[in-house]
């Protein structure tokens, strides 16, 4: 294509993109709609579990200690605990809870809308939009209440700002990528690699005039100040809080584009995979090489930003292990949109609406198995527990939580038995047993999210009770018990000779008597 000519399509496809039809804006208003009711069906068919407990007691204690723990040990997704503490106010129900996550969800249609309309066309861009609306990877993730779903939308409008930056330089769309991309890694620590793939898209381009140049590099200066906070949090708390993570095999890293794609097998991992071959197909001679046809470029930010994430994780895992499937859901809409104009590719229109329909129904199938169960872990049986706890618990019954963690699902559910906000510290009454550890006063505190009962402790509190209760969670492989957890089993028969025990998911309790 000569330079005139690449000129030409450039403003063929601005002017398209200006040109959005009442029909168009119906089909993604229609799509929208149809991924919210996707997202809000079944909605609590699943259980609350450890970590949405974590989400919504971080997001209701005292501000002085919402801060308090950011800064010290929960800076990651911050920005959604944010948005969380407000949604808090409106109700605090596990379905309310969740609804945010599921309008996240589907306002990311009209995102991925917009970014592959500017990158491609309206056709590719309603296909990608249709294809995220029944991704049951984005329906489960969108159905919890953590970052995950809010990640994934910033992704999409960050490149689209960046993308349309690119074409049609402002100083809006400058500003719109830079508050976008700030907020995507306070959403999670993990969109700096969002960032990273961007950089090396751009950089692979290598078209760009002084002045753009001069301003991507205030731009990316700019985002690394902004997240210079988060950077310090990184380096003060080093791997500890993702210590659990588990260095990846191949079978990991296949089943994680497996359910990426939509499922919970290799059918649907198989057909978006033809799809991207056939949109890549056409540049495939030059997807490796810098080129400046706007065609090739487009291929290689989407394939970049989908593929050097996982890659790079991956290869630090032989040193430390930092990938887990679900920190890759910003992942999700470049592959969707390479799917899209795969499909697009497809010459008559019947053949598009053939197979768009043939994926879809392929992409039910993983949404029904979403609601019943999760792709890439199992969920912990805390409310279980802590309501069998509150159920048997008697008079001047006392708890000791095996990790201060474990005291967060417990305040949660407990909180849905009081009726009232026990991570509050007006909080007065006293429903269960008498919490022995972690205990900082009538309310959460941020002392009481970390932390192990000390042997003294125990021994010196346990005995003015007739009755302990201990909860224990996360405390090693089975038959391997944790040093907290051989104390407690050690030191509490001691002085009560008498014990209990019962098995949930994930949570063992155990009663001790005299």
């Amino acid at each position: 294509m000569q330079p005139s000519q690449a000129v030409n399509s450039a403003e063929s496809a601005t002017t398209q993109a200006r040109s959005t039809g009442p029909f168009t804006w119906l089909a993604v208003s229609l799509l929208s709609a149809a991924a919210l009711a996707i997202r809000l069906f079944c909605l609590v068919c699943k259980p609350f579990w450890f970590d949405e407990c974590f989400s919504v007691e971080i997001a209701r204690i005292s501000w002085g200690n919402f801060f308090h723990l950011l800064w010290w040990r929960e800076a990651n997704m911050s920005f959604y605990y944010l948005l969380l503490r407000i949604w808090l106010h409106l109700g605090q129900s596990p379905f309310f809870i969740r609804i945010l996550s599921a309008v996240i969800g589907a306002a990311t249609v009209p995102a991925i809308y917009w970014l592959a309309k500017v990158l491609y066309d309206r056709r590719v861009a309603l296909i990608a939009a249709a294809l995220l609306a029944f991704n049951a990877y984005d329906v489960r993730y969108s159905q919890e209440a953590r970052s995950y779903a809010l990640v994934v939308l910033l992704a999409a409008i960050s490149s689209g700002f960046l993308v349309s930056w690119l074409r049609e330089p402002t100083s809006r769309k400058r500003a719109g990528y830079v508050v976008v991309s700030i907020l995507a890694v306070y959403a999670h620590f993990y969109a700096l690699l969002l960032i990273a793939a961007q950089w090396i898209a751009v950089r692979l381009k290598g078209d760009a005039d002084e002045g753009i140049s001069a301003g991507l590099r205030r731009t990316w200066i700019a985002i690394g100040i902004a997240v210079l906070p988060l950077l310090i949090f990184v380096a003060k708390t080093g791997a500890g809080p993702i210590k659990w993570i588990q260095r990846p095999g191949l079978g990991d890293l296949l089943h994680f584009f497996e359910n990426l794609a939509g499922s919970n097998g290799w059918e649907m991992l198989a057909v978006v995979a033809i799809a991207t071959g056939f949109a890549i197909a056409p540049s495939a001679a030059k997807i490796f090489k810098r080129s400046q046809a706007w065609n090739v470029w487009r291929c290689q930010f989407l394939l970049i930003w989908l593929v050097f994430p996982v890659v790079l994780t991956v290869v630090l895992s032989f040193a430390r292990p930092v990938f887990l499937a679900r920190y890759m859901i910003f992942c999700l809409p470049p592959l969707l949109i390479l799917a899209a104009a795969g499909i697009a590719r497809l010459r008559q229109g019947r053949a598009v609406g053939a197979a768009v329909a043939a994926v879809l129904l392929l992409a039910s199938q993983g949404i029904l198995f979403v609601y019943a169960h999760d792709f890439d872990n199992e969920r912990d049986a805390s409310g279980a527990a802590t309501d069998f706890i509150l159920n048997h618990a008697q008079p001047r019954d006392a708890i000791v939580f095996h990790i201060a963690e474990t005291r967060i699902p417990y305040e949660f559910f407990r909180s849905l038995r009081a009726g009232e906000n026990t991570a509050s510290p007006n909080y007065k009454g006293q429903l269960g047993p008498e919490i022995l550890f972690p205990n900082h006063g009538p309310g959460l505190d941020y002392n009481d999210f970390t932390g192990k009962p000390p042997a003294d402790l125990v021994r010196s509190a346990a005995p003015q009770h007739p009755r302990v209760w201990v909860m224990l969670m996360n405390n090693g492989p089975a038959g391997k018990p944790d040093p907290t957890t051989t104390m407690l089993t050690r030191v509490l028969p001691e002085m009560f000779p008498r014990v209990e025990r019962w098995e949930f998911l994930k949570v063992e309790v155990l009663l001790y008597s005299k």
